[in-house]
This record gives C-alpha cells, sequence and structure tokens, in this order.
C-alpha cells in the first residue's frame, strides 16, 4: 500500500537550483526560503532539533544564494531579510555577521531599529 504512504513534502530550500539565476530570481528565491523558514525558525528558538535542522539548512542555502546576488541593493535587501530569520531564530551571532555585510545605510538602520541587539 505505498500509494497511501505519505511523502515527505522537499523544501523550497532542497529544490535544485538551475545557475544561473538573475539577481531578482535570486532575490524572490530568498524571500521564498526566508518566509517557507520562519516557522522552523521560530521552533529553533523553543530547542526544536528537527525544526533547528531545518533553519540551518535554510538559512545556509539563502546565504549561498546571496553571495551570488551582483546588485548590491539586492543583495542588501536579501541579507537583511535572511538576519530577520536568524532573528527569529535566536541565532544572535550569525545575524550579527550577516549584518556587518549590509552595506546600504537605510537598510542597516532599518535591520539596527527591528533588532536593536545587533549593534554591541
Amino acid at each position: 500500500m505505498k500509494w497511501f504512504a505519505k511523502r515527505k513534502a522537499a523544501d523550497i530550500w532542497d529544490e535544485a537550483i538551475e545557475w544561473p539565476l538573475g539577481d531578482i530570481e535570486a532575490a524572490a528565491r530568498i524571500r521564498a526560503i526566508c518566509d517557507a523558514a520562519a516557522q522552523s525558525a521560530a521552533g529553533r528558538a523553543r530547542n526544536d532539533k528537527h525544526d533547528s535542522a531545518r533553519y540551518e539548512r535554510a538559512a545556509k542555502v539563502a546565504m549561498e544564494i546571496a553571495m551570488k546576488i551582483s546588485d548590491s541593493l539586492m543583495r542588501d535587501d536579501a541579507v537583511r531579510r535572511i538576519v530577520d530569520l536568524c532573528m527569529m531564530a535566536s541565532d544572535l551571532k550569525t545575524a550579527q555577521i550577516l549584518f556587518r555585510a549590509i552595506h546600504a545605510s537605510w537598510i542597516r538602520e532599518t535591520a539596527q531599529r527591528d533588532h536593536p541587539a545587533l549593534v554591541q
């Protein structure tokens, strides 16, 4: 009765990426990854091992994609979304490292306003 067996839904960050991605597609993919991993990030903050592993995979893939974005403003916005995800997961160390990679002053100010713990 394999027909009725539950299939494990593939996460968006586990899907293969056909390179090269354009900057807009990469930013949209990072946005989708961060939105999909938000629940796992909250679970990581509660010390759920399964959610922690999902969050870490999602954050890693999102960071790898962000490194390949050539437009600086799009990259900064994508990194800010990953910072938000890290803060949701209470991963302050990673969030601070990524925060320092943001060059656009208005994006830095917005992230700092939303997460004052980043600047320490």
